[in-house]
């Protein structure tokens, strides 16, 4: 049968055997499987190591012919009379094995989907590319599909072939630039990768870009995953979650990077159960709205915090499955919980197994690195301008959304996607063409991205950290805003703590560290975050950034924390900081719960849950959170006493909430604020209460207006005003 003389003319020639073996082919279906002869059908199959390969029929499994070697070693080759649906059945020394021929099925992937992803509006890949478990004329499956269109060939390997690139070449959808292949019988669970032939011949292996499993890292293989999502049962929440998350809702948010808030007894990491268990129960019992997910799309470096993703639609197996994960989210919306997910857009890492120089050649990111390479980070940037790649990232939004039911996203380093020119120096950087430093090609995308999410996913936040003064980033897209829900308000909190860690003899000469984020508090709406970032690399936990004694410190974050609950604006806290953990946050730790053994960090426990409280319960704090109607100074030019007085109004009718803050460490008997009503203000909260671990300076309960005007106002009252604290009054009237 090998002999070149003698050879049956349906036999491969050994120039084109070899190239099949030696993955140059680049029509593996022009030559493998069942193709018509003059007298019958030839099937040939790539099986290296097999001993011998018959072939059955698929019915009965009645022998139909058996394969000959071919021209290579791992070609059979078999003729038949008929056309016969058949399987292989393969003979190897340790082993048999019998399947059907992947080769002998045809293109499954919809011409509808191609298009629409080589458009950029396939919002579904996770549903139609990577690895798709289904049943194919009654054979069970894996159909794997993959862009790499500058490819001269892709072939996936896995468990269901000993990673052999030989055996699986992948058919090409010519021109769309993607690659398929069913195998039969190949089951979930299973790990792949794709070993790709780049046009200058260099040959590699990359994890599938679209998967919804991954290994657990350092390992980089993709996973097949389960075919069934989890069955939510959450509708009442997600039926109320566009009314629960709107502007004038109360917004506390729980930031937790979940391998770090709680280690087992062992030391390791939390999972999905343990935060059911733990991590729910915690975050509703301490009063906040939601919890915000540092990210949790797969990546291969645990010290990136999750910030270096790879695996935009996969959850990191660091902390189960994508089941556990689902099941976590229907969990938290049963208790009354919303689930935010940090999601980065702006730049991945150059990991080989990566998306970087996928095919190789700069598929997803820019070859110029003046336009594609982060030199803060040492990643790549995305090539927004590119429709393939904007439909990939908005796709791996929804995915979260829609799958996972999750109800925001806050969208990483903004500003690095606005500007050109984003940390770098004059001519390092490629002007758009206009010229200007905008990234008109992001802008699209972000336009596009929220239009999207806003029509396909009703009451879902999207949340920008964007650090500039870009103007309109929460208004609508149809009024030329990003159209983003909410802005991370990150002036207001370089002010502040800015201000918060002077001595307080100092404080009066930088009074308008305080009073200047009200000049643009309602420009957009605004999230004040005190979040990770500002508990890392040197900067100190938010206890250690007070300054005084033992006792002055914990006064000045009580007092921080109160006056950040009655400013307008919704609320972000990282772990930690609600029970003032005296060291920088370290993803290889946990939270120091151990600090709750001592009064005063319990304290400020007890202080973060009741202005979480107070903050939902009182219509004037959150109502017109985002509103100028919703605030207004009453005292904001006591500099020589740093003191700080201001009301929080809610819907017409509700009662006024008056604000006091002192923020120096001298009580102050006998201070008078003009109120707008006469008749009885209780003092509904002081933070230099007893229970948080103050002198409990106070107002007995209530303080009754006099009829004398006072700066502006009709009314006076006479309070005290306790030392390094926060005390707020609300009329009875």
């Amino acid at each position: 049968m090998t002999g070149v003389d003698h050879a049956p003319s349906w036999q491969l020639e050994r120039r084109e055997a070899e190239k099949l073996i030696g993955c140059a082919s680049v029509d593996p279906f022009a030559l493998l499987g069942p193709h018509e002869t003059e007298d019958g059908y030839v099937i040939r199959a790539i099986l290296p190591g097999a001993k011998a390969v018959d072939v059955v029929a698929q019915a009965d499994g009645r022998l139909l012919a058996s394969m000959a070697r071919g021209a290579v070693d791992g070609l059979f080759e078999a003729h038949i009379k008929k056309r016969t649906a058949y399987k292989l059945r393969i003979s190897r020394p340790d082993a048999e094995q019998e399947t059907e021929d992947p080769y002998a099925f045809g293109p499954l992937l919809g011409e509808i989907d191609i298009y629409l992803f080589n458009e950029g509006r396939h919002f579904a890949l996770a549903d139609v590319f990577g690895a798709q478990f289904m049943v194919v004329d009654g054979v069970p499956g894996v159909r794997f599909a993959v862009w790499a269109p500058n490819a001269r060939r892709v072939a996936v390997v896995g468990d269901f072939n000993t990673w052999d690139p030989q055996r699986h070449p992948m058919r090409a959808r010519y021109p769309s630039g993607i690659w398929e292949l069913f195998i039969p019988r190949a089951p979930v669970g299973t790990r792949y990768k794709f070993d790709i032939v780049g046009p200058g011949g260099e040959r590699f292996q990359k994890a599938d870009p679209v998967a919804r499993r991954a290994e657990l890292p350092p390992a980089t293989a993709s996973v097949v995953a389960e075919p069934e999502m989890h069955a939510f049962k959450d509708a009442d929440w997600m039926s109320a979650r566009a009314a629960c998350q709107a502007v004038d809702a109360p917004l506390s948010i729980y930031e937790v990077h979940l391998g770090s808030w709680l280690k087992s007894d062992a030391g390791a990491f939390a999972n999905w159960d343990s935060a059911i268990s733990h991590l729910i129960p915690y975050v509703s019992e301490m009063g906040f709205t939601h919890i915000e997910l540092l990210p949790i799309a797969e990546h291969p470096f645990g010290g990136s915090w999750g910030y270096q993703t790879l695996g935009l639609f996969a959850p990191t197996s660091r902390y189960g499955t994508p089941q556990d994960f689902a099941r976590f989210i229907d969990a938290a919306h049963n208790a009354g919980l919303g689930v935010i997910l940090d999601w980065v857009p702006a730049h991945f890492p150059t990991d080989p197994h990566g998306l970087a120089r996928f095919d190789g050649t700069a598929l997803y990111e820019h070859l110029d690195p003046r336009e594609g390479f982060h030199r803060d980070w040492n990643t790549f940037i995305y090539n927004f301008g590119r429709r393939e790649v904007q439909g990939f990232l908005i796709a791996s939004a929804l995915f979260w959304l829609e799958k996972f039911h999750v109800d925001g996203l806050r969208v990483d380093a903004v500003a690095s996607i606005l500007y050109r020119d984003y940390s770098r120096e004059a001519g390092e950087w490629v002007p758009n063409v206009y010229g200007g430093r905008e990234n008109i090609e992001a802008i699209d995308f972000l336009r596009h991205l929220n239009s999207v999410v806003t029509e396909r996913c009703p009451g879902a936040m999207m949340i920008a950290e964007e650090s500039t003064a870009w103007p309109g980033v929460t208004k609508p897209v149809e009024k030329g805003g990003l159209g983003f829900a909410y802005k991370w308000n990150m002036g207001w909190m370089h002010d502040t703590l800015r201000y918060m860690a002077r001595d307080p003899i100092h404080r009066s000469y930088h009074h308008d560290d305080i009073t200047f984020g009200l000049l643009y508090a309602f420009s957009e709406n605004f999230i004040l975050p005190l979040s990770h970032d500002e508990v890392v690399h040197g900067k100190r936990s938010l206890i250690a950034k007070m300054p005084g004694d033992a006792w002055q410190r914990f006064a000045n974050l009580r007092v921080y924390l109160s006056f950040m609950w009655a400013h307008p604006g919704k609320k972000l806290l990282f772990m930690g900081g609600e029970l003032a953990q005296e060291h920088e946050w370290s993803h290889d730790g946990e939270v120091e719960w151990f600090r709750l053994n001592d009064q005063p960090n319990a304290g400020i426990q007890r202080l973060v849950r009741d202005l979480n409280r107070l903050y939902k319960a009182e219509d004037a704090l959150h109502r017109r959170d985002c509103e100028p109607e919703g605030f207004r100074w009453i005292i904001g030019d006591d500099r020589g006493n740093s003191v700080f007085a201001f009301l929080r109004l809610g819907r017409p009718g509700s009662a006024p909430i008056l604000v006091v803050c002192n923020m120096s460490p001298v009580p102050r008997p006998n201070y008078r604020i003009g109120v707008p009503v006469g008749g009885i203000w209780r003092e509904i909260f002081n933070s230099d209460a007893e229970i948080y671990g103050g002198s409990n300076v106070g107002n007995a309960g209530e303080v009754r207006a006099i009829p004398q005007p006072l700066h502006g106002e009709a009314q006076t009252l006479n309070i005290i005003l306790p030392p390094l604290a926060a005390v707020m009054f609300k009329s009875a009237s």
